[in-house]
């Protein structure tokens, strides 16, 4: 199929209808919370069992990756994709017949799974219909939908629970996702010109062992997750970190996210503005300042008494979370174009990759902050950060140059 260039109206229904699917997915987990008690209370089962349905969703989008890539590379992403969707609208509408807190947990991993089908087949989708700086534009404007839904998710959350019973909550869920499901029967193209039709365990592995051994593919996809630790400690600590040791009340904690999921989406939108002024990968270059600087102001505050090293910290992150937005998507292309290896392949392997070194690494920001306080997180986003910045400028060199020789990894599946 030939690449479309240029974003217009005609050409943006079927990431339109991709982003539907994965605000839909996302907010899946938002929404919920807030009527987990309500679940629990009907179910006659402790609030012990709350935390277990974001446990079990996240699970579930664990757990695919690995087969849905090559499997899409096979047989095709369209059909892969349709089913992805077809099977999280389904899973979402079985919540109503759930009998009992095994079932609801059982059709929450089920509805997790959904996760996967954006990362292993949906972003690859976009990658091989859209030229590279178009393909930069949608998957920074798509990016933005992961921030929103944790946004309007819980405060919609609450305010359907306050009217509705909770299974009311899937309903909408799923009738978003059968609206997504629609537009990409009548948008979504299919992006692999020859499906090979049949699934070998061997080509698989084989396809998964040349990228673990491919050291820059490897290098390529490491600095998605050393960038984004720090952001990632930031959710996971700010609850504790604000509110129990600089006494904020849960409200101030909400308005203290402004800032930093405010920048993040800024950071997207400037990249979309830049992605035609400027070679692609001087992005970063802009983007590795503003972490750097923001991790800075996080050092330098992370000693002040509670309150101010709060404040301190989130005005790093949010620097931090800037140039996080000015170089994620530019980032995910170098790394997805670092191997000849079939992209759905290569979605699925930086999905798994960047998931471990997430699971690692928040449990390490958490040990360095209940050991040490926020000069220990400080200190590890400043590792992170360090890290990210020397392994950084080699992806970007090797990449820009690839590009200038006409050299690209960037062949049809």
């Amino acid at each position: 199929m030939q690449k479309i260039s240029a974003l217009t109206r005609a050409t943006l229904w079927f990431p339109l209808a991709l982003v539907l699917f994965e605000f839909s997915v996302y907010i899946g987990n938002d929404m919920i919370q807030p009527g987990m008690l309500a679940v629990v209370s009907e179910f006659g089962v402790d609030s012990g069992w709350v935390p277990s349905s974001l446990t079990a969703y996240l699970v579930g989008g664990a757990m695919l990756q690995w087969l849905l890539g090559p499997l899409s590379d096979r047989v095709g992403r369209r059909p892969v994709m349709l089913a992805g969707a077809a099977f999280f609208v389904v899973s979402c509408v079985a919540t109503f017949f759930s009998q009992s807190i095994e079932s609801f947990m059982v059709l929450r991993v089920l509805q997790g799974m959904g996760l996967c089908f954006i990362t292993a087949v949906g972003y690859a989708s976009v990658q091989e219909a859209f030229e590279e700086n178009a393909a930069v534009k949608v998957t920074a404007l798509m990016a933005n939908v992961a921030l929103i839904a944790p946004l309007v998710g819980p405060l919609a959350g609450a305010a359907l629970i306050a009217h509705w019973p909770w299974r009311m909550v899937f309903g909408l869920i799923a009738a978003c996702a059968f609206v997504s499901w629609l537009g990409l029967i009548r948008k979504m193209p299919e992006t692999v010109e020859k499906p090979a039709g049949k699934l070998s365990v061997g080509s698989v592995a084989g396809d998964y062992r040349a990228l673990l051994t491919n050291r820059r593919f490897i290098a390529a996809t490491l600095v998605l997750p050393l960038m984004s630790l720090p952001l990632l400690g930031w959710i996971a600590l700010s609850p504790v970190l604000l509110m129990e040791g600089a006494g904020m009340s849960p409200v101030d904690y909400g308005l203290a996210q402004i800032p930093v999921f405010g920048a993040l989406i800024f950071g997207n939108l400037t990249l979309v503005r830049l992605a035609d002024k400027v070679p692609l990968g001087r992005s970063v270059v802009y983007g590795q300042f503003f972490l750097l600087l923001g991790v800075a102001v996080m050092v330098a505050t992370s000693l002040l008494p509670p309150l101010a090293a709060g404040l301190g910290l989130m005005a790093g992150v949010s620097l931090m979370a800037f140039g996080e937005g000015l170089s994620f998507a530019v980032l995910y292309r170098f790394a997805l174009t670092a191997s000849d290896v079939s992209k759905g392949t290569v979605a699925a392997m930086i999905g798994m990759l960047s998931m471990g070194v997430y699971a690692v690494g928040i449990e390490v920001f958490k040990h360095g902050y209940f050991s040490v306080g926020p000069f220990g997180y400080a200190v590890l986003s400043l590792a992170c950060t360090f890290a990210f910045w020397r392994l950084s400028r080699r992806v970007v060199a090797g990449a820009m140059r690839d590009r200038r020789d006409g050299k690209l990894a960037d062949q049809p599946a």
